[in-house]
């Protein structure tokens, strides 16, 4: 462990423990720090499990909960200590002459060298990644608790930046200290349950503190890449190739508290965010633009306007000229800055009509700027500026529709049989004249995407014009690109055939030609995965991008492909770009789209440098998945190992349908995992199911893997791995696939992460609760094969032995995880056992409170939920 790390982790560990003692007394201390060493000793061997439930069985609940909670704040401060870590690293690395690894320097150095010049212009240009934000219900930290680490954060880097022994760090290292204090009396669970808004304003907390700021950084860094001495004096290289989209207030499939009012106040909330980040930036600029009209004369267009503007607005116009005499570029920056506020103000008569109009003044004050010879204050901050209005316009992020294709299925045959609208049907009707308001207002990009889960044919794309037409007078629709969402194994399997049926539609072939034959498919990976297990969801994940890229080449349609990702690996989750690089052949072409959900939201944009990082390692694969030379290498890899994969997937697709299939799994399941209570955390405004039924088939994603990741079993991120691999035989050809073929190795590493965080003695001890010794043995079999074999293929003699910082965190954290896992095992066995119903009101209580505390603080010692 780095000295740094290991000093961090020390002293909040230190502070953690005073403030135990201080709040709860030496002997809580103590308890903490008796479970502490119990568990250490497990790992070595020197203490046996069975100590260890009975010191827990031996607290009173009261003194259970206190030592859950210990354990979790723990975990959230080492979590910092590592992202300080990280950080640090990552600043280490910068070297302008030396870039990183997959940088956006890097791939622009690779691509030059191996395709030349003119083939890195054509890849820049299109470039695009439009990450889209979630509200999944994965982020188990209250807003207060993330807010509470981010203080003990700003505490920490000012300690860090202050002379050892001085005052300064003193001063730094009390403040910490309190805001630890704070942290463990800030309570971890939620007592009132989100609503959608609530999810819009968490979200948006990461555009105002990174997202917005770091944008212009990265195009800076790829513009800096391309020409590394004109950038800043010379007109950019680099074009925005950022959009983000957003699901929170839009997505309503099996959410019934999302309406088309939520849908409204969620765009107004964003474009607020929006308007006062522009203001507050043009405004910085504006009073820092103090170029003197005899050096750095304004242009005959630029004198125009503002005379025009002191025609119409001469009170505003006074007062800006008498704050700014003869300074006529911060005039205008001024004066837009005033437009800026009077937009968000609604005040029409100064307003912009949008961004567009905004982005005009500021390429005329660009260019007058340019023409007076101030080519640095041209193309510097203004570049910035205008980059950010580029990117995020007047709505931020474009609002997308999501709905069930049964509800509008109902809703149009009730339309069709002139029956009264159904109320779910008035809210169908009601939301698409909300899309319609929200174009009006801030244009078609803000809010033009409408995704239709469980798409089965191109009827479920023609029902959504048609309800539009229902929603408005004809010829006023709204704009709709209507996407379909290939969920299952046989939807994947079925794409390329309802995409056909969608170019009969006239209304997609009028979309088609207005677009320049633009098309976007969404392949959804949590449900796949759930459905037929991770090893063949991967495989036909594969194969419907390689058929749906044929598709778009046989009928000339630019194909976008949304990937709907989860955090977890069980839910497609793991590093966007080592995913990218594994991705089909010809499936990015220069362009990717993805989900950020939950807790991946935070995780990578609540610090600016790792916000910094994440966007480059995504740049940087798009670019080099979109080369020939790597296409070609996957092209040819997949041919040579494809019946090796096809051989792995059946084998292992039948292991895990075993399993599932079995009689009374689902009940098993529940026995012996926290599903049930998990609704009870209050995690988001969405059900953990679709309705009413208590079946897997009904059960969304992500509490299934949440509850996987909750017992230490991490099931769907690796079970019937290891049967694929022991029907394929021929090991040296399994190794040879994992080096050469990127979606092998990716499949394999992903699973090894997994199996690197399953603890098969506790897991042993959770699915003994179902009473079905089969059943457990079926798992902890396919478990140890797995290990195994991945071992022998990968060649490592020991878990992630190749990544040594993931190794370190894991082995850092797991026998504090365990400590966590005895405790909930002992509610659990409480409330499944056969006393269960013995217990009184009150112990019930406790026993559920202690469960939702180690739920939450296992989250955040393995960094995953769902």
């Amino acid at each position: 462990m780095p000295d740094q790390l290991r000093g961090d982790v020390r002293l909040l560990g230190e502070m953690l423990g005073t403030v135990l003692a201080e709040s709860g007394g030496e002997d809580l201390l103590a308890d903490v720090e008796r479970l502490r060493r119990a568990v250490i000793g497990a790992r070595d061997g020197s203490v046996d499990g069975e100590e260890i439930t009975r010191l827990v069985a031996s607290w009173p609940l009261e003194r259970a909960k206190q030592v859950a909670r210990a354990f979790t704040v723990y975990f959230h401060l080492a979590n910092l200590a590592e992202e300080h870590q990280r950080i640090r690293a990552l600043r280490e690395r910068d070297d302008a002459d030396h870039p990183p690894r997959e940088s956006l320097a890097a791939a622009v150095r690779a691509v030059r060298d191996s395709a030349g010049e003119d083939a890195l212009r054509e890849l820049v240009d299109g470039m695009e990644f439009h990450p889209v934000l979630t509200a999944h219900p994965t982020e188990a930290r209250r807003r207060a608790v993330s807010t509470a680490i981010l203080r003990v954060s700003g505490q920490l880097d000012r300690m860090h930046g202050s002379h050892p022994g001085s005052s300064a760090e003193a001063e730094a290292k009390r403040r910490m200290l309190e805001e630890v204090d704070l942290l463990w009396r800030t309570s971890q669970l939620r007592y009132t349950k989100l609503d959608p808004l609530d999810e819009v304003r968490t979200a948006l907390a990461a555009f105002d503190e990174t997202i917005f700021q770091v944008v212009p950084e990265i195009y800076r860094s790829l513009d800096a890449a391309i020409d590394p001495e004109g950038t800043g004096r010379e007109p950019a290289r680099a074009r925005p190739f950022v959009r983000y989209g957003s699901w929170i207030g839009g997505d309503r499939d099996g959410n019934p508290f999302v309406t088309h009012d939520v849908t409204r106040e969620a765009i107004s909330i964003q474009s607020d965010h929006v308007l006062r980040a522009l203001e507050n930036a043009c405004g910085r600029i504006a009073r820092t633009q103090t170029a003197y009209g005899n050096l750095t004369p304004a242009s005959a267009e630029l004198r125009d306007a503002l005379a025009a503007a002191e025609a119409g607005y001469p009170r505003t116009m006074a007062e800006i000229t008498k704050r700014s005499p003869n300074e006529p570029h911060r005039q205008a920056l001024l004066f837009a800055t005033e437009r800026l506020r009077a937009t968000r103000e609604r005040d029409a008569d100064l307003s912009y009509s949008g961004p567009d109009e905004f982005l005009a003044d500021l390429r005329q004050v660009q260019d007058s700027l340019a023409r007076a010879g101030a080519d640095r204050q041209a193309n510097g901050e203004l570049q910035h500026l205008i980059w950010q209005a580029q990117t995020f316009g007047f709505h931020l992020a474009e609002l997308e529709i999501r709905q069930h294709s049964e509800v509008h299925a109902q809703a149009l045959r009730e339309l069709r049989a002139g029956e009264e609208p159904s109320e779910r049907t008035q809210e169908v009707l009601a939301t698409l004249r909300v899309v319609s308001w929200i174009q009006e207002r801030f244009g078609v990009e803000a809010c033009r995407r409408y995704i239709v889960s469980f798409t089965r044919s191109a009827d479920d794309i023609a029902a959504v014009y048609e309800l539009a037409d229902y929603a408005m007078p004809s010829g006023q629709a709204p704009v709709l690109d209507v996407i379909p969402l290939f969920e299952t194994g046989a939807d994947l399997e079925a794409s390329p055939h309802v995409l056909d049926g969608m170019l009969e539609l006239p209304r997609m072939r009028e979309r088609l030609e207005h677009t320049g034959r633009r098309m976007e498919v969404m392949l959804g990976y949590s449900d796949s995965a759930k459905d037929v297990g991770p090893v063949s969801a991967t495989l036909r994940l594969y194969d419907a991008q390689a058929q749906l890229t044929a598709w778009a080449e046989r009928n000339g349609v630019r194909l976008t492909m949304f990937h709907g990702r989860g955090g977890s690996l069980g839910r497609g989750g793991g590093p966007a770009s080592r995913a990218l690089l594994a991705q089909a052949p010809g499936s990015v072409a220069g362009r990717f789209k993805v989900t950020e959900q939950g807790e991946v939201i935070f995780a990578r944009y609540g610090q600016r440098a790792i916000a910094h990082r994440h966007i480059e390692q995504v740049g940087h694969a798009v670019l080099l998945a979109s080369t020939d030379e790597v296409q070609d290498r996957a092209r040819a890899a997949s041919a040579k190992y494809r019946e090796l994969a096809d051989r792995i997937a059946e084998a292992a697709h039948g292991a895990y349908r075993a399993l599932i299939d079995a009689e009374g799994f689902a009940e098993w399941f529940s026995r012996v995992s926290p599903l049930e209570e998990l609704g009870e955390l209050r995690l988001g405004s969405r059900p953990a199911r679709r309705s009413a039924a208590r079946g897997l088939d009904d059960l969304r994603a992500i509490p299934w893997v949440f509850a996987w990741t909750q017992t230490r079993v991490n099931l769907p991120g690796w079970f019937g791995l290891g049967t694929g691999l022991g029907a394929a035989g021929a090991p040296d050809e399994l190794q040879a696939a994992y080096n050469e073929w990127p979606l092998f190795s990716s499949l394999l590493d992903n699973a090894e992460m997994s199996l690197a965080k399953t603890d098969r003695t506790v897991a042993e001890r959770y699915l003994a609760l179902g009473g079905r010794p089969e059943l457990t043995e079926l798992v902890l079999d396919e478990y140890d094969r797995t290990r195994d074999l991945v071992l022998k293929v990968t060649g490592h003699h020991r878990l992630l032995e190749n990544r040594s910082v993931l190794s370190r965190a894991v082995d850092l954290r797991n026998p504090y995880v365990d400590a966590l896992s005895h405790l909930q095992l002992r509610a659990l066995e409480a409330l499944r056992g056969e006393e269960a119903e013995a217990l009184s009101e009150e112990d019930e209580r406790h026993l559920e409170r202690l469960l939702l505390l180690t739920v939450n603080g296992v989250a955040a010692g393995l960094q995953n939920t769902g």
